[in-house]
């Protein structure tokens, strides 16, 4: 007898391409065709979009485009882009379901975007830095309050006075390293450091920023009080998204709350011990890449 070929679902998940199960074929129940774009039209992750490569089923509140002409992988790509570029039109209280389709597109792809080759970008390695492995006992580690280790700062309310520019900015949001959009403003942070959500769904979304940035009130910006560089930020980053459970809508992780808690971490003469964060991240696969 044989075997029936599982099907993706998609859903209204920013993550693994949208794909948040992977169901038995429904007989009465034909799926989409492969290549086409999914777009969430409600919830968290309203307006992420994503090609799907293979056939899928999909529920409410998931938007199926199928385009009108034949599209490249990369002119489909650009699109799901412009579409993403949208969502701060939009939350829980006003979702995109009756409004999609009056979203504003660009009716070409621009030409240095056509001649992308998609291959050509991917340049990851699974190597390691470091091939010996380390072991985390964390019943080892020892607890520091944040103001020990960081100056904590909150982000200022710059949405409404910036234009369009080079520098990132970091918002309330746990993707694409927290940043969503690039503008010019005044009040701009350094980088070498780490920004945290304090605000909204993404509380406790903790990331490492190379380059200087601007940030929103809902973040608040870690200045480190050691020698930090971007494998102990990324280790750092690692802790503080274990303490996303304890926080939400009601309970923001407010600039004061952050200065007093504390996060566990390993040690060596009864401080910090940057040198085994750094070393455990480069043994890591991917570490390489990093």
């Amino acid at each position: 007898m044989k075997k029936k070929m599982k099907i993706k679902y998609v859903s209204r998940t920013r993550f693994n391409n949208g794909i948040s199960a992977i169901v038995s074929p429904y007989d009465s129940v034909k799926p989409f065709d492969a290549g086409l774009i999914t777009v969430a039209g409600s919830g968290n992750s309203v307006l992420e979009s994503f090609i799907q490569p293979k056939p899928f089923y999909t529920g409410d509140h998931v938007f199926v485009l199928t385009p009108l002409k034949a599209m490249s992988e990369i002119e489909k790509l650009f699109y799901c882009y412009c579409i993403k570029e949208n969502q701060y039109r939009y939350s829980f209280g006003r979702q995109a379901n009756k409004t999609i389709n009056s979203l504003l597109l660009p009716s070409e792809v621009p030409s240095e975007f056509k001649n992308i080759i998609i291959e050509n970008e991917i340049s990851l390695s699974n190597d390691k830095l470091d091939l010996n492995s380390l072991d985390l006992n964390v019943s080892e580690w020892k607890y520091f309050p944040l103001k020990y280790l960081f100056i904590v700062e909150k982000g200022h309310e710059v949405i409404n006075k910036c234009t369009l520019g080079n520098t990132p900015l970091v918002s309330a949001t746990g993707v694409n390293n927290g940043v969503s959009s690039y503008v010019t403003g005044k009040k701009i942070f350094k980088g070498n450091t780490i920004t945290v959500a304090m605000n909204g769904a993404s509380t406790g979304e903790s990331f490492y920023q190379t380059q200087n940035f601007y940030a929103t009130s809902d973040v608040n910006i870690l200045k480190p009080k050691f020698e930090i560089n971007k494998y102990i930020g990324l280790f750092i980053c690692s802790v503080l998204r274990q303490e996303k459970y304890r926080f939400n809508y009601g309970r923001k992780w407010s600039k004061d709350r952050m200065e007093n808690d504390k996060i566990k971490l390993p040690t060596i003469k009864g401080e910090p011990n940057y040198a085994f964060m750094e070393k455990y991240i480069k043994t890591l696969d991917f570490s390489s890449a990093i």
